[in-house]
């Protein structure tokens, strides 16, 4: 089966709340400066596969849609859009989201010659083309949210299986809450619209820096009536890859990591270790000389961070951004547990202060996340411990999950759990010829298989 494989989307619709009322639902909710970084920013892309439903008179379409208009009664945000406003007395611009129950776009799609190995066992292990054209909203940036749905979905019906693509735009959720969310949606779905039991009201984030006007203004340069695309710009060729580490695998490596620094420091854990091996291991195969500075993100939840804490599962966009510096020749002149416990601490270091620090001076000099400009870096996203194999639709648990296209670059590592409790699986995006000597390195596959 070839990259050039048809899917053909069926449908297109508009999904609103359920009783949607202007007068009580209708909410305006302000804009942070780490929901603004976002603004030139593709919208980010989750997807999983299902087994087909085994009653072929199942027709999976209408229950979905059904249970997300549910789901977005809760979850109202998501059903919102972008408002700009200009301020025509200093030039500048301001955004917030108006709850106005316009609804999500949802997508029905069909690949009927497209099987479920296609995706499971890709040709040479590389992750396919056609997965691509399984999610909703590929190329569209959040300020597009002005006319476009903050989040979309899109179903595509495989030869023997369902692929339910997610896009969303960081201005309204992150992971934690776009799988808070599909979780209560998939457990609406499956006990059936007449079952449904009564859901706490959405907590919704509300902290903001004291002594900031609202909405925030920023220079109406930096958000263009057309936007450019923010970091898809690239001269290399990038692949893809699945590699996977077993609880097995992930012991070993945390108890190294643990067991290379001082006692009082052995507390690198195992989303760390595993950050920490495949850093190393990518800079190893990239050909790097010992002077050239490499940096390392790793995302981390802010709620349970901030003074007063948020709720742990409060809707928004809450994730920052733990960097970690270092050159080619200190990682290679220090261990394993060196690299981790250095990613340890930039993690330690994301406090209240420092948020607080960053939305400071971000309302100063206000910028956008451009990853196109950033080389010799690794960014890992998304979370091994999200709620993934829970969303049971009503036919079966997912086999697999998957990241889109959306906001991909050299260096990106998207973190699932496995499907096998305690393991974690890495989606890699490299250039094609770094990838190729990661996937052959007899070192990085002692603790790594490639799915």
């Amino acid at each position: 089966m070839g990259d050039g494989e048809e899917v053909e989307v069926i449908s297109k619709s508009i999904v609103r709340p359920e009783s949607y009322n202007e007068d009580s639902d209708r909410v305006k909710i302000h804009l942070t400066p780490w929901d603004l970084l976002f603004l030139g920013s593709e919208y980010s892309q989750k997807g999983l596969l299902f087994p087909q439903p085994s009653d072929p008179e199942t027709n999976i379409i209408p229950r979905l849609k059904s249970s997300l208009s549910i789901a977005l009664k809760i979850f109202y945000p998501f059903a919102s859009r972008l408002v700009k406003i200009e301020n025509d007395d200093d030039g500048t611009s301001s955004f917030y989201v108006d709850c106005n129950g316009s609804g999500v776009r949802f997508v029905h799609a069909s690949a009927s010659s497209i099987s479920m190995s296609d995706v499971l066992e890709p040709v040479d292990g590389t992750v396919p083309e056609f997965l691509k054209r399984f999610f909703p909203c590929t190329g569209v940036k959040s300020l597009e949210g002005i006319s476009d749905s903050l989040i979309a979905i899109q179903v595509t019906e495989l030869k023997d299986g369902v692929f339910i693509g997610v896009g969303y735009s960081h201005l309204v959720t992150d992971g934690t809450s776009i799988w808070n969310f599909s979780n209560i949606w998939s457990e609406i779905c499956f006990n059936g619209s007449d079952h449904r039991r009564t859901f706490p009201p959405l907590v919704h984030r509300g902290w903001f820096l004291d002594g900031i006007e609202y909405p925030i203004r920023m220079p109406a340069s930096l958000t263009p009536e057309t936007p450019d695309v923010v970091g898809t710009s690239s001269s290399i060729l990038l692949q893809e890859k699945i590699f996977r580490f077993t609880s097995e695998n992930i012991s070993e490596l945390k108890a190294k990591a643990n067991g290379e620094v001082s006692p009082d420091d052995r507390k690198i854990s195992s989303l760390q270790a595993v950050s920490a091996y495949m850093w190393r291991s990518i800079v190893r195969n990239s050909d790097l000389s010992p002077e050239e500075v490499i940096c390392c993100g790793l995302m981390v939840d802010l709620r349970r961070r901030l003074d007063p804490p948020l709720e742990k599962d409060c809707c928004g966009n809450m994730v920052g951004t733990a960097i970690t510096t270092t050159t080619v020749g200190e990682m290679f002149n220090n261990g394993l547990g060196w690299a981790a416990l250095k990613i340890n601490k930039s993690v330690a270091s994301q406090t209240n202060e420092e948020f607080r620090e960053f939305a400071a001076d971000w309302v100063k000099n206000p910028s956008l996340l451009d990853v196109s400009t950033v080389t010799n870096s690794i960014a890992v996203t998304s979370s091994p411990r999200f709620n993934v194999y829970g969303n049971d639709f009503g036919w079966g648990k997912p086999i697999v999950a998957r990241a889109g296209p959306g906001i991909t670059h050299d260096g990106k590592l998207v973190a699932y759990p496995g499907i096998e409790p305690g393991n974690i699986e890495i989606q890699t995006c490299l250039s094609s010829s770094v990838l190729a000597k990661l996937s052959s390195d007899a070192e990085f596959l002692k603790h790594a298989c490639l799915v």
